[in-house]
């Protein structure tokens, strides 16, 4: 395949005949800039227009298509009035009504006594049959130009699906012949046609099984979609794996003996991760390995302990974490359980300006060891020593450039990355999205630690819950009653949280705290540390508490109007509570009636503590982009792979992608495969992670 037919697909789709700047701005909403964009962009159903009656014989209800002869017309004279054409056959009459339309256009396209064939919906109006706004209209001699079966397309705002398919046929009509990337063994057990028939079938289909991957040229380009994307991200993970980095040697003797120091006994899947982290760290390559642990699984500790490694072979570490409250929280504890020989500073935006200096001369002359910091980590003053080890708490929350940039701040070689997420990720999600990284899981609890018990009551038994709080404050322990906040009603949703907290005052004076994001930073560490240390026992709040508070005497998590939150968010919260030995529970307080998503969501966190469980769950509930943060953004990973109906696939495409790295077989067809699924630039984002 010669460039030029390459560029014919990947060319503007306004240089396409019939479109210009509108209609330009409507396709780009929808599928993108260019040609290949629309091919991509495969039928979500069909119309029948097979069925041919006669008039009299034409079903209510039903498309058909129908040859008959234009008798009259009646036009509408107000505005509320549709416009009528009668047409017959031999059988019997009918109308074609039009709201809105022009008398002279409708003339000129209907003349009387000439021979047509249309093609709607049949309905019934005052004893007569009749199509509204017939989606054909042609001559007798024309019949082959309505389909019988039409594809049907997704659409937006202003577009109609005879503007996409038209377009599209077009396209296909000039495709250039592609050369084939498979070798023919595949092709040949998977019973699968060559790019091209692939293409054409799937934007031709017959019948229901032709829409979904069941269809062998469908399920093609579906593999091709995920293979495509599996090998860019083998090349990132090649890449990465080989990149220069500081080899740091575990000594032993003072690792054990902080461990033995430890109040508590690691748990096995601790262990396993710290080893897995420090075997890879002794490589002269940098490290890039994703840490998973569902919520109060002992990340931290792993990644303390990592950081100590380092630090114990003469390297500066860092800890990233996305809230200030967060950072202060682990500073706290880093002191607690380490010794004065180590020299640790915490760096936030509300670190006053003198002390900052003082750390930042402190981080550059290399006598601070370990920082912990929010965003302020990024900030150009702030130059390390010997940078060697970097953990990313909570990694989703910061951006791909921000990353970068603190995993750039050596001026040595590469530090170590270590990427945390409390957010276990589905094993599919984990091929797609993070395939370039290696992958340690926690997947136990902490010594001592209990399942939380699940409850769901509808918001009628507001009054009762509250009333049962009385037993919780008495046996000393606290409670978190937490209240949606949803951007698009910010007001009305804090105006909830500050009624519900004014409820629970009058029930329980001087024992109720509130806390919200419209705070700023300093008064809702202050709130914290009085709810943490003080005897308040009772804190209202949005969803800021979502990531990360460690206050083992909170046993109680109460979520009000559990139905709008999404189950990972459910999840994250009910980790809020649980922390020490004691038995915990969460409420979910919902209001009826709930959708079927709603009930799932709940039922599914009623039935299991398991993170991992509730993350495949999750996934078949909203689907990759919602999972990634991705959907809003307008950014999706696949067009046409379905994570949750074509895991199958994604498994070939990882096995058969990882043999065409391994192997080097990139040749030419396998570039235009990359090329045309846009992954050929995927090797621009190595340094982000």
């Amino acid at each position: 395949m010669n460039s030029e037919s390459l560029y014919q697909l990947f060319r503007p789709l306004d240089t396409l005949k019939g479109i210009g700047p509108k209609l330009k701005s409507r396709l780009k909403y929808l599928v993108g800039n260019y040609v290949i964009d629309l091919i991509w962009h495969l039928p979500n159903g069909f119309i029948d227009r097979s069925y041919r009656p006669n008039i009299n014989d034409a079903e209510v209800g039903r498309v058909a298509s129908i040859q008959c002869k234009v008798v009259k017309h009646t036009p509408s004279f107000r505005r509320n009035i549709p416009y009528r054409v009668m047409c017959e056959d031999n059988t019997g009459k009918l109308n074609l009504v039009w709201f809105n339309s022009r008398k002279d256009y409708l003339e000129k396209l209907l003349p009387l006594n000439k021979e047509i064939i249309i093609s709607g919906k049949i309905d019934f109006y005052k004893d007569t049959k009749q199509i509204s706004h017939p989606e054909y209209i042609v001559s007798a001699e024309e019949t082959d130009t309505i389909p019988n079966i039409e594809a049907t397309y997704s659409l937006t705002q202003g577009l109609t699906n005879k503007v996409v398919r038209g377009n599209i046929e077009r396209i296909l009509k000039n495709m250039p012949n592609i050369n084939e990337w498979h070798n023919a063994k595949l092709l040949k057990d998977m019973n699968w046609p060559s790019f091209n028939e692939a293409i054409f079938d799937a934007h031709n289909p017959n019948n229901e099984k032709d829409l979904t991957s069941q269809s062998l040229s469908k399920q093609r380009i579906i593999y091709d979609e995920l293979l495509a994307h599996q090998i860019s991200m083998q090349l990132i993970s090649k890449e990465l794996n080989y990149q220069k980095g500081v080899p740091i040697k575990r000594n032993e003797t003072q690792i054990k003996s902080f461990i033995e120091s430890l109040p508590f006994n690691l748990t096995n899947s601790q262990k396993k991760c710290i080893e897995e982290i420090s075997l890879d760290m002794e490589k002269p390559f940098r490290m890039l390995r994703l840490l998973q642990g569902d919520v109060g699984s002992g990340k931290t500790l792993v990644a303390l302990v990592s950081i100590l490694i380092a630090v114990n072979f003469k390297k500066q570490a860092a800890l990233m974490v996305p809230t200030e409250i967060l950072a202060n929280q682990h500073y706290e504890s880093f002191k607690q359980l380490l010794s004065e020989n180590y020299k640790i500073d915490v760096l936030t935006g509300k670190t006053s300006q003198k002390e900052k200096e003082k750390i930042y001369q402190n981080i550059e002359t290399g006598n601070t060891d370990i920082i912990i910091g929010t965003h302020s980590l990024f900030q150009e003053k702030v130059k390390f020593l010997d940078l060697g080890f970097v953990a990313i708490d909570e990694q989703h929350k910061f951006g791909v450039h921000q990353r970068l940039l603190l995993t750039s701040k050596n001026n040595k070689l590469l530090p170590h990355v270590l990427l945390m997420t409390a957010t276990p990720i589905p094993r599919t999600l984990e091929l797609t999205t993070y395939g370039s990284m290696s992958v340690s899981k926690i997947t136990e609890k902490p010594e001592g630690r209990q399942n939380i018990k699940t409850a769901a009551k509808p918001l009628s038994k507001l009054n009762e819950t509250i009333i049962s709080l009385e037993k919780t404050i008495n046996e000393n322990r606290k409670i978190y009653w937490v209240c949606p906040l949803i951007e698009e009603s910010e007001k009305i949703d804090l105006a909830a949280a500050e009624d519900r907290y004014k409820d629970l005052k009058k029930h329980y004076p001087n024992n109720v705290l509130l806390i919200h994001g419209k705070m700023k930073a300093e008064e809702r560490e202050k709130i914290m540390d009085e709810f943490k240390y003080g005897d308040t026992k009772i804190l209202v709040s949005t969803t800021v508490i979502e990531v990360g508070i460690d206050i083992p005497q909170a046993t109680v998590m109460i979520i009000e109007h559990a139905e709008r939150f999404g189950l990972s968010q459910l999840h994250q919260l009910r980790g809020r509570v649980g922390r020490g030995s004691d038995q915990s529970s969460c409420l979910l307080l919902y209001k009826n009636p709930m959708g079927e998503n709603a009930k799932k969501r709940i039922e599914t966190l009623r039935k299991t503590n398991d993170g991992f469980i509730i993350a495949e769950q999750d996934l078949l509930l909203r689907g990759s982009g919602e999972i990634l943060g991705t959907r809003q953004s307008g950014f999706h990973i696949f067009k046409m792979a379905n994570l949750n109906e074509d895991s199958d696939l994604l498994d070939l495409a990882n096995i058969n992608a990882k043999q065409i790295v391994e192997n080097n077989g990139l040749n030419k067809n396998i570039r235009l495969l990359l090329q045309l699924f846009s992954k050929d630039e995927a090797l621009k984002y190595l340094d982000a992670g």
